[in-house]
């Protein structure tokens, strides 16, 4: 029996997810952008979180050789964004609006919640690179409706009671 990828990607999209846009900068790469559903609490203590990269993307040097990272939760309002960094290409930060950060990537102005992080390790994982910050430096916001992939389209959370 060969396996069938596509109805594989279909059963991994049965399972939402948050979605984050992850920024880098260095002296070979200006700010760019991805936009990851693959965010995730590793540890508390020490403070650590990972999201993964696809070996094959034009950015994977940028990204897995930055010293470190800030990646932005993206609330219901950035579908546009996020799809813009979803795509292939260059990821020009250009026209977003960014907030400043202490380690140097920015963050999305208006996101829930940012992670500045520095480069704790790099694992491989199949066709991808799992990437693991150390959180230095965080911030939320108290209120705001967050953006979810679901079966391959951007969704809404309903609170149904």
């Amino acid at each position: 029996m060969e396996f069938d990828t596509r109805a594989y990607r279909n059963a991994l999209g049965c399972f939402p997810t948050g979605v984050a846009v992850v920024t880098a900068e260095s002296a070979d790469h200006p700010a760019m952008g991805i936009t990851v559903n693959s965010f995730a609490s590793v540890s508390l203590d020490p403070p650590l979180v990972l999201w993964c990269v696809d070996r094959c993307s034009n950015r994977f040097n940028a990204f897995s050789n930055a010293p470190g990272f800030t990646i932005s939760i993206l609330g219901a309002g950035h579908r546009q964004v996020s799809a813009r960094l979803a795509r292939p290409g260059a990821h020009s930060l250009d026209g977003i609006p960014l907030r400043a950060t202490v380690l140097g990537p920015p963050a999305l102005a208006d996101a829930l919640a940012v992670f500045e992080c520095s480069r704790e390790a790099l694992y491989p994982g199949g066709d991808h690179t799992i990437l693991v910050g150390r959180v230095l430096r965080f911030l939320h916001q108290p209120k705001g409706e967050p953006l979810v992939f679901f079966r391959g389209r951007y969704r809404a959370v309903s609170d149904a009671d």
